[in-house]
């Protein structure tokens, strides 16, 4: 069976995407830091009859997502897609939003941690094995604003900007290895509760853009818009 490995899981976008790539015969190794959380993920995917298995790590900790993946590759026997999707939903230290003109190191180091290298550090886990056997695939997901960005979200999106050029320049590099890298903007706001005025949508009808990723391979962007 082949196997997606979502980085980032949670019970929204991440969820869908195991969903929809376990219905498509992958089995899931999912990727948070919160066990609990995981455990939870995989047994409502397990009651689904799609196999998964939870891997604890934290994005900004780079020994822990690589033990994670390492972990996920000894288990399911090798990652034939990786899913890099990690969203602060709670609390995390050093983050702030900043207009461009408000930007500071202090403020983007972080942004640029979580952002950025993690998805370098998650791809560099993988990539060897994909490259050795001639097959993979990389997503990579930002907000709409890596693509157009939003003043008030100054040095947020000056992150989803560095992932997006970072991942669009590997899909040029990887160009007939059989490895295929693509990114992912979400240009609404996901679920409910959103602000007044914002598109919004459901994880489920943004999940089947990633399957149609993989599949197409000649695709190295998404937008998803309302």
């Amino acid at each position: 069976m082949p196997t997606i490995a979502i980085v980032g899981a949670g019970p929204g976008m991440g969820l869908a995407i195991a969903r929809t790539f376990g219905r498509n015969g992958f089995d899931v190794a999912l990727i948070a830091r919160t066990q609990e959380k995981l455990d939870t993920l995989a047994g409502r995917l397990g009651d689904e009859g799609i196999t998964a298995e939870a891997f604890t790590a934290d994005i900004m900790d780079r020994p822990s997502l690589n033990a994670a993946l390492e972990a996920a590759k000894e288990r399911f026997g090798g990652i034939d897609v990786l899913e890099y999707s990690p969203a602060p939903h709670s609390p995390v230290p050093g983050f702030t939003m900043a207009a461009p003109s408000e930007a500071t190191v202090e403020n983007l180091q972080p942004q640029i941690e979580y952002t950025l290298y993690g998805a370098v550090a998650a791809a560099r886990a993988v990539l060897p094995a994909m490259r050795a056997a001639g097959a993979g695939t990389l997503l990579f997901t930002t907000g709409g604003g890596s693509v157009d960005p939003v003043p008030m979200m100054g040095n947020v999106n000056a992150a989803g900007g560095a992932l997006r050029n970072w991942v669009l320049n590997l899909g040029k590099e990887l160009a007939g290895s059989g490895v295929h890298a693509a990114h992912v903007a979400i240009n609404v706001w996901i679920g409910e509760g959103g602000p007044e005025g914002i598109p919004t949508a459901t994880p489920e009808q943004i999940a089947p853009l990633y399957w149609e990723l993989h599949r197409e391979r000649g695709r190295s962007e998404a937008v998803f818009n309302a």
